[in-house]
């Protein structure tokens, strides 16, 4: 019998939005560069909030970005940059 481990990746990163500093949890079921992302954080109020990233002509776009603060939507470079760095880390 043969086992196939798969990888996780999943890390945090702090960024500064809009003068405060946010925790984004960073969550990808396989260490592929394909697939798709899943990054949550809280927001002012308490609330989580949850949405996916996916790769697209290269970089790491939201999926959807209904629904969505402004403050995240503007952060998207933020997040392509942080994703790329964490795949050249493994």
């Amino acid at each position: 019998m043969e086992l196939d481990f798969v990888k996780n990746i999943q890390f945090t990163k702090l960024i500064k939005v809009d003068g405060r500093l946010k925790e984004f949890n960073f969550r990808k079921p396989h260490s592929r560069h394909e697939g798709s992302f899943t990054v949550d954080v809280m927001d002012d109020s308490g609330n989580r909030i949850i949405f996916r990233m996916e790769l697209s002509d290269n970089n790491w776009k939201i999926a959807s970005q209904q629904l969505l603060p402004n403050w995240v939507v503007e952060s998207e470079p933020a997040f392509n940059a942080m994703i790329d760095e964490e795949f050249k880390l493994n």
